[in-house]
């Protein structure tokens, strides 16, 4: 599926990154509220996960986007001459290119032209191993390239209408592999929603063990699998690299309470994701919203790490967890052995002590934060037994489906069952089935 060359490695470039500037006073109004510093550091470290060797970057001063081609005629000319001298593989434009925009720059640039879209696709592609990764990938791509078959038949007489009802040849075919890539796009969704219902499957099953779940979120690079790797004694990939993991991996996680949890590491998060990879990652993010715990990985050291945190709350926000009320979630202040003031950091005192510094290289603060979730699963989890009448096989798979079931005991005509179970949840269950401790 690569956009580049055909292969996920090797190449040079050039990143040309759009600053959009204010009518009148000329400052930099960057809608996602980084400096383009940062965002260009972004963008190179993006382009650096895939292996290609950066040759030129341009900041471009952007007072109004060009219809046709999204720069203006200066900074088009100017990247022009620099990219004829240069020749690089590929060109990336820091932004979110329409067809017509990427068609015309290609032209007038002679080069293969990417978006930021586009980029984060081939580093995707590069990234997934597992089945159910590389179907989530292929979905976005396809999702991409829709929109973009007419570059493929500039060549044809699109605009030259044929005999009677019928288009032009280009059109014809534009509309054969738009059908095409419908019908794949439509196969993709039902095998990815097969993976969701296995999965719930999978944790229903879990529920039955039982383990917690803690799942790992953050910004992409923040350490979420340094961190993984260190508290499970796994190896899974973990490179100072932007996307370095992008299939859910699972580990046993031992609690100082001696009680066992499932650690899940999760794909990182990026600012201005488009709303369809978020869509088509979904699958791989679910797990987040069944968790028992939350853990929100930050690269303290990152100047950007507020920034990064509002993105990950957003995205958080859009898979249906509340980060203000979730009490399920805890901050982990990671890298804190690149910071040389200890107390740089702001604390949140909304988050009640759920905030702890660590290193996951060093492994400093690492035993404060498993206390921390053993503490956060207990505040948010009560063990009882409930008698049930043996008949009763509604409320006995309710149990199954809401709680933990930790033992069961029959007694004649009556179930002693002991769970584990949220408030929330054992106020449903009074609700529907009334008390029966």
């Amino acid at each position: 599926m690569s956009q580049i060359s055909g292969s996920n490695t090797g190449g040079t470039c050039f990143i040309v990154h759009p600053v959009l500037l204010s009518d009148h006073k000329g400052t930099s109004q960057i809608s996602s509220g980084r400096n383009t510093a940062s965002m260009v550091a972004e963008i190179s470290g993006l382009a650096e996960a895939i292996n290609l060797e950066i040759i030129e970057v341009v900041s471009a001063n952007v007072r109004k986007i060009s219809a046709g081609h999204f720069l203006g005629k200066g900074i088009r000319e100017t990247i022009a001459e620099l990219a004829a001298e240069q020749e690089p593989d590929v060109i990336i434009v820091n932004a979110a290119l329409s067809p017509v925009q990427q068609r015309n720059l290609e032209l007038e640039w002679k080069s293969k032209v990417i978006d930021r879209t586009g980029l984060i696709l081939e580093i995707f592609g590069a990234r997934a191993q597992t089945r159910e990764g590389k179907m989530q990938v292929e979905l976005a791509a396809l999702s991409y390239q829709r929109s973009r078959l007419v570059r493929s038949w500039t060549h044809l007489e699109r605009q030259r209408g044929g005999t009677g009802s019928t288009g032009g040849p280009g059109e014809t075919q534009i509309e054969l592999d738009r059908r095409m890539i419908d019908d794949k796009i439509s196969s993709l969704k039902l095998q990815l929603e097969q993976v969701r219902k296995n999965r719930d499957l999978q944790r229903k099953s879990r529920e039955r063990v039982p383990f917690p779940v803690v799942a790992l979120v953050g910004y992409t690079n923040a350490g979420k699998s340094t961190l993984f790797n260190k508290l499970t004694g796994a190896d899974v990939f973990a490179q100072d690299l932007l996307f370095a993991t992008l299939d859910p991996t699972m580990r046993r996680l031992k609690l100082p309470g001696g009680r066992d949890a499932i650690l899940s590491d999760t794909v990182g998060f990026i600012s201005d994701l488009p709303t369809h990879l978020i869509a088509a990652f979904r699958a791989t993010l679910e797990q987040v919203q069944y968790a028992d715990v939350i853990l929100h990985v930050r690269d303290i050291a990152s100047p950007e790490t507020e920034a990064q945190r509002e993105d990950v709350i957003a995205i958080l926000k859009d898979l249906g967890v509340d980060y203000d009320s979730d009490t399920r979630i805890i901050e982990v202040f990671n890298k804190i052995d690149l910071v040389e003031e200890k107390n740089i950091w702001l604390r949140d005192p909304e988050m009640r002590g759920r905030q702890i510094p660590v290193s996951a290289v060093s492994g400093e603060g690492l035993d404060v934060l498993l206390e921390t979730v053993e503490k956060t699963m207990a505040g948010t989890h009560q063990e009882m037994t409930i008698t049930l009448d043996a008949s009763n096989g509604k409320a006995f798979s309710w149990l199954h489906r809401h709680a933990s079931v930790l033992d069961r005991q029959d007694d004649g005509e009556k179930v002693h069952i002991k769970v584990s179970i949220s408030d929330n949840e054992y106020q449903k269950y009074i609700g529907l089935f009334g008390t029966a401790l």
